[in-house]
């Protein structure tokens, strides 16, 4: 988006400060009383789960959004990334970086007109001199074109010719362009929504480099945990954290899954996870603890009602003793009621809010499954290739491979799940998938019905059979407050989430995914890892998540960009377990040109030797 002038100017001590900031939608409260400060030079990160508001934090900062309360003060220029780009589709790339130096050209020009009036020798003149120096500094104004060149192909697009038009580039390229026009046109605060997204290592490191020599307040929403730990000076959570119950019920009218406020930590992301996992265990201790003392208080003023043993006859037989003793009995039982109601009445209002269930994801193999045959060999893709976007590769899948795919931006990652899916069909060579098999596909944009509510897109997508079978909530992904909601007006992590759950209703034989921890939260991103690696059936991944990649246990294909070529690193063991299979019957078969019908099992040894001559000559 353009980047609007602020009406505080970044001067020495001006902050980015949010205070009060509380925002509701007609069917759901998002933020509630958010109050923070992100001084000069400070890159705060924000997480929570999806729908927590962090996009629309984001979008209220800078101003595209208003709060229903609070106030909003950042300094200078406002830079924010997020999906609405800040150039059209029929601009060229000339026009874009034009538009982007705007800014930083007036402040070069300003620099040049203040040192051409130095000569008047003035102290206004010199002051002027000063801030125009200062400014022009910050900015970095003096190599602007150099410059260009450089962040262009530090987000991976290098050597982009000036003359091609945005309308002309990929959805990944016209990320990346955002993001370089961003960075050139250099705001003095910046917002980023998910930035790493269609960016590689280099580009992620790139970013990395820019954001720690930022001079003004970095506030940004990410999935990646490496990119956070790496780059964040804190942490602000807008998940639930403790507050008084009375409270909740007044102003989270959604349930007690809002959050009020926030939880600041002061650290990188791993050592986040350690206090947040702490503290949720002491929340939880502390729920308990006065939920019983509330129980033990009730049963102490229902019993002391009386002191001593009801109907026991007075010590003395004298009528004075016996209402001294009468008089005493009531004292103290009033005074002993009074105590415990006085400390349950305080209780009562002070007790600690319950911790709200949290999502619990349950796996992905939760889903139904059939008792059809699962063919040993899933699928076979032979020296297949897309010009300009897949170089000749070759792979076959077994039926319990789990494949994680890698490679630099324009590898063809994406590319080679859409020949697999069927989604794409090569220019040369052949994709075969054996009749039986069944494939899920959790494409990185997730297009979906914005009319329906997410349990009648469920049950429309798979059937209302299957989803009774496996109901939506059995996965822990979409919480039970948002399955009568339109969605259309999910966030987009919620509706990635509704999207996977869908393609494990029926837990396929093969789970295909695309950048599969993209949009969703920080702790379903670390669950949906954890569990990968026991899927019953064969996975195939493709992702540039750090963090997802270090731990991988399975195979690994990295893709090479054009003029290298791809091949699986352990190519021979692949031939030699090639070499004993014996296909349940081919399917689906898509090959640059019709050659041959599907193949049955008695082509099947045939079939085999072509993936063969397929691998050796991708080696």
């Amino acid at each position: 988006m353009p980047t609007p002038a602020s009406p505080n100017a970044l001067t020495r001590g001006a902050h980015l400060r949010l205070d009060g900031i509380s925002k509701s939608y007609p069917d759901r409260r998002v933020l509630t009383d958010i109050s923070l400060t992100v001084s000069q030079g400070e890159r705060i990160a924000l997480i929570g789960e999806n729908g927590t508001g962090k996009s629309t934090l984001l979008r209220i900062t800078a101003g595209v959004e208003d709060p229903d309360s609070g106030s909003v003060e950042v300094p200078g220029r406002i830079g924010l990334l997020w999906q609405q780009p800040s150039f059209a589709l029929a601009d060229t790339i000339a026009d874009i970086i034009d538009h982007a130096f705007a800014a930083p050209r007036a402040i070069l020009r300003e620099f040049e007109e203040a040192t051409a009036a130095l000569d008047q020798g003035t102290e206004a003149a010199a002051d002027r001199y000063d801030r125009a120096l200062e400014e022009a500094t910050r900015h970095d104004v003096w190599t602007l074109e150099r410059r260009a060149d450089i962040v262009l192909g530090g987000v991976g697009l290098p050597g982009l010719a000036r003359e091609r038009r945005a309308g002309e580039l990929s959805g990944g390229q016209r990320s990346r362009l955002q993001l370089a026009w961003l960075l050139l046109s250099r705001p003095d605060s910046l917002l980023l929504d998910e930035p790493t997204n269609h960016l590689d290592d280099a580009g992620i490191d790139f970013l990395t480099r820019s954001l720690l020599d930022w001079p003004g307040p970095v506030l940004f929403a990410s999935h990646d945990r490496a990119f956070m730990d790496a780059t964040a000076t804190g942490i602000v959570d807008l998940d639930p954290a403790p507050r008084p119950s009375t409270l909740v019920s007044a102003v989270a009218l959604d349930g007690p899954t809002s959050g009020i406020g926030i939880t600041r930590h002061t650290g990188s992301f791993t050592e986040y996870l350690q206090a947040r996992a702490a503290q949720r265990a002491r929340w939880q201790k502390q729920y308990e603890t006065e939920q019983a003392e509330l129980k033990e208080l009730q049963r102490s003023v229902r019993e002391s009602q009386s002191v001593g043993h009801a109907g026991a006859a007075a010590r003395t037989e004298g009528g004075a003793a016996k209402k001294f003793y009468a008089d005493r009995n009531a004292t103290v039982v009033s005074r002993r009621v009074n105590d415990f109601s006085r400390r349950f009445d305080e209780l009562r209002r002070e007790q600690v809010r319950k911790p709200p269930a949290e999502l619990d994801f349950r796996g992905l193999d939760v889903g139904r499954r059939d008792d059809h045959t699962v063919p040993s060999v899933l699928a076979a893709l032979s020296n297949v290739g897309v010009d300009g976007r897949l170089l000749p590769t070759s792979l076959t899948v077994g039926r319990h491979d789990h494949w994680l795919v890698t490679g630099p931006n324009g590898a063809g990652k994406s590319t080679l799940l859409a020949l697999l899916t069927g989604g794409l069909r090569p220019d040369q060579g052949s994709v075969t998938v054996a009749r039986t098999a069944t494939i899920g596909f959790l494409a990185q944009d997730v297009d979906l019905d914005p009319n329906p509510t997410v349990e009648q897109l469920y049950a429309a997508t798979l059937g209302q059979e299957c989803a009774e079978t496996t109901p939506l909530s059995a996965f822990g992904l979409v919480a039970p407050r948002d399955l009568s909601r339109r969605v259309g007006s999910l966030s987009t992590g919620q509706r990635r989430r509704l999207a996977l759950a869908m393609v494990l209703a029926s837990t396929p034989d093969l789970l295909v995914l695309d950048e599969p921890t993209n949009h969703l939260s920080l702790t379903l991103a670390t669950a949906i890892e954890e569990h990968l690696p026991q899927y019953p059936g064969a996975v195939m991944v493709a992702s540039h998540d750090r963090w997802l990649r270090h731990s991988w246990t399975g195979q690994r294909l990295e893709l090479q960009q054009w003029g290298k070529s791809p091949f699986p690193a352990h190519d021979e063991p692949r031939r030699a377990e090639i070499d004993m299979i014996h296909p349940q019957g081919w399917g689906d078969v898509f090959p640059s040109q019709p050659t041959h019908p599907a193949i049955d099992n008695t082509e099947a040894n045939n079939h085999k030797e072509l993936i063969l001559d397929g691998l050796r000559h991708s080696s």
